[in-house]
């Protein structure tokens, strides 16, 4: 992708992603999941979950997994509250890029 990906729409993505499961999720799963609408390699994304966890959006906690421990992050209430506010700020920003943008794109 050619468009730059800020902090806040980093933590949006993640933060999206983790709230899928409500259990919670691995650092190597959110990765994938990342991947499949940006590319974020995983020193890239382990700073972000840093952050979110140190602004009390995420929590986490070991499980255990084939004989080793695994970390998982879950979302946490202020983490959803966070997540309601970067979805309507998407929705604002995406329909005033996608308008200016296809007006010029559909040659108007």
């Amino acid at each position: 992708m050619i468009f730059n990906t800020g902090a806040a729409l980093l933590d949006a993505i993640v933060l999206a992603v983790v709230s899928k499961d409500a259990e919670g999720t691995y650092g190597y799963k959110i990765t994938q999941e990342v991947r499949e609408v940006i590319e974020i390699s995983e020193s890239t994304l382990y700073p972000v979950l840093r952050r979110l966890l140190k602004d009390y959006c995420l929590e986490v906690y070991d499980k255990e997994y084939g004989g080793r421990n695994r970390r998982y992050y879950k979302v946490t209430d202020k983490g959803m509250a966070q997540l309601g506010l970067y979805c309507e700020e998407w929705k604002i920003y995406s329909a005033k890029i996608s308008n200016i943008l296809l007006e010029v794109g559909n040659g108007e």
